[in-house]
């Protein structure tokens, strides 16, 4: 949930300080964008150097940075999705909750229209003083969130509440901050992409011209919109940058069936939108196939039919949403509709491979959706992410209507 999110990671200066590169480095590890903010009290407790590193940005300390405008912060507050103050130390605090403003942190603070989230850091009996629990009572009025702090060994040796929540614990707050309110909070996706491989020796297969583009894309923008997903991929060089997406690799047909069964029963909805492969050579031989100089200039190769996944996942079908997809050179319409009717799919996504900029490998996609009615609707060739928020949102409308 946090892929291309635009947050600022305030820094204040307390202890827990240390702990805030592994909280850059797993927000940049969610695919978020992060710029640093230290108070100059946190130079003290962590590196400018090794947070910028992480970061891929310059980190600001002070107004007067030479790579610092001094109304920088008023940009700052505008391109922020969120802003983040960990640790909080019960000193930021108190100036946060009475509108202090003496650095470049507080100053964006108050220029802010965007979320803030404090991770308050300080000790048992100081976070437990009727001020500090004021103050934090102040922010929560002003419609700032408080990240718990956590029990633990403290930095005095004490033992108790006040440490500041771990960086994992903070990254699962911002998520389930981001997944309210989105269409598919709550809803698990299986779905397949990619050709596959079916093995004719160790090294020659028969495959397809498949990229998994419009698969990856599919998966992607149903994470973006709060879907948990699991993607079923066959060979591709996509890459995934959701990584809240769960990503199991296959090659063969046979291993694409095994994983998409065996993930089927506890989904909401499942997309088949692989180029799963409708035959495999009857036998691979063990060694490679050597070409022979007595040999005729052909060489037989049988084949047998492959399981065919959809139709499965159609006869086991109970509560699940299932869709499916159409390639084809003729009749696109005709076959697409017996598709849907003798596979049980909720709708089928059809694509014609001669279509010019559609089918494998091409960036864009032209794309015929027909539901179970026999409901046709016509999308205009498109960017494949395009083609795939259109399809998520015609899902959307049918999860909405059940």
């Amino acid at each position: 949930m946090l892929y291309n999110k635009k947050i600022i990671l305030g820094i204040t200066g307390g202890i827990a300080a240390y702990k805030c590169a592994h909280l850059v480095r797993l927000l940049v590890k969610q695919g978020a964008q992060v710029k640093v903010i230290l108070t100059p009290a946190a130079t003290e407790f962590i590196t400018p150097q090794t947070l910028s590193v992480l970061s891929k940005n310059e980190v600001i300390i002070d107004f007067f940075d030479a790579n610092f405008n001094w109304n920088n912060h008023v940009h700052l507050a505008e391109w922020a999705d969120i802003l983040l103050i960990a640790p909080l130390t019960a000193n930021t605090l108190a100036k946060m909750a009475n509108g202090l403003c003496d650095n470049v942190l507080l100053a964006t603070y108050l220029s802010a229209k965007s979320k803030c989230f404090v991770a308050p850091a300080m000790d048992l009996d100081m976070y437990q003083h009727p001020t500090v629990k004021r103050n934090l009572d102040t922010l929560i009025q002003n419609g700032n969130s408080i990240i718990p702090a956590e029990s633990g060994e403290l930095a005095s040796g004490l033992t108790g509440e006040g440490r500041m929540a771990e960086p994992e614990n903070i990254i699962t707050f911002l998520n389930e901050y981001f997944l309210k309110g989105l269409p598919l909070s709550g809803k698990t996706v299986l779905i397949n992409a990619g050709p596959t491989y079916e093995a004719i020796d160790p090294v020659r297969f028969i495959g397809n011209r498949s990229s998994g583009k419009m698969g990856v894309a599919i998966a992607e923008t149903l994470a973006n919109k709060g879907a948990n997903v699991v993607l079923v991929l066959g060979p591709s060089n996509q890459n995934i940058q959701n990584s809240s997406v769960k990503i199991i690799n296959v090659e063969s047909s046979e291993q694409m069936y095994d994983a998409m069964l065996s993930n089927y029963t506890d989904k909401d909805i499942v997309i088949c939108s692989a180029a799963v492969a409708d035959y495999k050579p009857a036998k691979v031989s063990d060694t490679k196939i050597k070409k022979k100089i007595d040999e005729k200039d052909f060489l037989n190769l049988e084949l047998t039919k492959t399981k065919d996944i959809l139709s499965e996942l159609g006869k086991q079908k109970k509560q699940q949403v299932l869709v499916g997809f159409a390639l084809e050179t003729n009749n696109l319409i005709e076959y697409a509709k017996e598709k849907v009717k003798n596979k049980n799919l909720d709708f089928i996504v059809a694509n014609s491979a001669t279509e010019k900029g559609s089918g494998f490998g091409a960036d864009t996609n032209k794309i015929t959706i027909i539901d179970k009615h026999n409901k046709i609707s016509n999308f205009e060739l498109k960017s494949k992410h395009e083609v795939a928020n259109d399809i998520v949102n015609y899902l959307i409308d049918i999860l909405n209507k059940k």
